[in-house]
């Protein structure tokens, strides 16, 4: 062997420096196999483990996930003996780019919105952010859409560019929980990828938000899981979702044709119809209520997608750009119904202002829109090259029975709050009294 060795070395002195101190180490612990990545292989936490144990579930069982973009959550489910799933496990992510609202275009650093499937060849164990699954953007509704994109993951790092990132840690144990369900026999997964809880009180928040109607949709599937405890069956027609549906006899969802005669099962749709009731009540309730939680910023539909894509190709090439994305509608506010004690917002404050005051306000939006659309015309010439690049054919989707849904009195109550501290009351009794002296 150490002949060998030294005649290898003498004829190549480069391949012989990179190899022998894998030779040496191969001495020391046995076998090359010891070199190669091990967190692809770590086994569940004991603590994770006996959880799934109190639960009633085994380690292979299937799984599914929900991502929450504005309560920073990636939950991992898991399916019990009745077929039900339960929540084993949330993870705070550690990092999402962009704001509320889908992907439409590659660039645009938009994190994706919606049903997504994952299989064992989207999983990366040798992923340059530790481990990774690609969610499988875009998906038969994104590309009926033709939304563009491409290598959108869940990975570790903690570095996000449209991606959902985790911790190291995190990610090894998601990334676990996978891993086991795959070699326990499922065939693929669900990823449910939400902008916030779909409560009452969040949808009212958002409903003047343009991005409300593809909200409105995804709670439609958000609402089947909260019913029935399982992944519902995602189909794509007339590009837009639809749930649960079972195509007639000689009929297929096609993602760009009309949808064709489909029936639900009688027990779901009639427990749809009433969960859908009580929460078009709650929503017309919520939005008569003011909330002290403000929305968050969202996109402003594939106009300002288009915006953020041209300024990530020239960050990209080193030229020189502002330091944040250019943005269309920085911040979303709710108009909702004002209590007496509120203080008065920003917004209302200019409305109530002089005249000058509200002819200024009002020509800001005006002059930012002409700006966005001199960039947006930029870059038709980009967008049309990312267009034509979209795929061509729909990915399988996840199907399966649907269990008799059950009541579930805690989905609203899971929607964390925010409070926020009321500003200070401007102009008090001796301010008035001091004006007056003045006069």
């Amino acid at each position: 062997m150490a002949t060998r060795t030294r005649d290898f070395c003498m004829k190549s002195r480069f391949a012989c420096a990179v190899l022998l101190p894998a030779f040496i180490l191969v001495g020391c612990s046995g076998s090359l196999e010891d070199l190669a990545p091990k967190a692809a292989e770590r086994k569940l936490p004991p603590e994770v483990t006996e959880i799934i144990k109190a639960k009633g579930m085994s380690t292979n069982a299937p799984i599914m996930m929900r991502v929450f973009k504005e309560e920073g959550v990636l939950e991992v489910w898991k399916q019990k003996k009745d077929g039900r799933y339960d929540l084993v496990k949330s993870y705070e992510i550690c990092k999402w780019s962009g704001k509320l609202g889908p992907k439409y275009t590659e660039g645009d650093r938009q994190a994706p919105e919606g049903f997504y499937t994952i299989r064992p060849q989207q999983m990366n164990p040798n992923s340059s952010y530790h481990l990774s699954f690609n969610i499988g953007f875009p998906n038969a509704y994104d590309r009926a859409n033709g939304r563009t994109g491409q290598h959108l993951m869940v990975h570790g790092a903690c570095s996000s560019a449209g991606c959902y990132s985790m911790t190291d840690e995190q990610v090894e144990e998601i990334y676990a929980f996978a891993r086991d369900a795959f070699r326990g026999g499922q065939e693929a997964f669900q990823f449910q990828a939400f902008p916030f809880r779909m409560t009452a009180q969040n949808m009212a928040r958002y409903r003047n938000d343009p991005n409300y109607p593809f909200w409105q949709m995804l709670k439609e599937g958000y609402d089947h899981f909260e019913m029935t405890k399982a992944p519902p069956k995602v189909d794509v027609c007339e590009a837009r979702y639809v749930f649960n549906r079972v195509a007639a006899e000689g009929y297929t969802f096609e993602p760009t044709a009309a949808c064709p005669p489909s029936t639900q099962p009688e027990g779901l749709l009639m427990a749809y119809q009433a969960y859908k009731k009580k929460q078009d009540l709650a929503i017309s309730k919520a939005a008569w209520s003011w909330s002290k939680k403000e929305p968050k910023p969202t996109i402003a539909g594939v106009e300002e997608a288009m915006l953020v894509a041209d300024w990530s190709r020239r960050r990209s090439r080193g030229e020189r750009v502002s330091r944040e994305p250019p943005s269309l509608n920085p911040v979303t506010v709710a108009k909702s119904k004002p209590l007496i004690s509120t203080p008065v917002s920003a917004y209302a404050a200019v409305s109530q202002g002089s005249p000058q005051t509200q002819a200024a306000a009002a020509a800001a939006p005006a002059q930012e829109q002409q700006r966005a659309q001199v960039g947006i015309a930029n870059n038709e010439a980009n967008a049309t090259v990312a267009e034509s690049q979209v795929e061509v054919g729909a990915t399988p989707l996840i199907t399966g029975t649907t269990p008799v849904p059950t009541p579930n009195p805690n989905s609203e109550a899971s929607a964390p709050t925010v409070q926020v501290q009321p500003a200070p009351e401007q102009g008090g009794r001796m301010s008035r009294l001091w004006n007056a002296l003045r006069r």
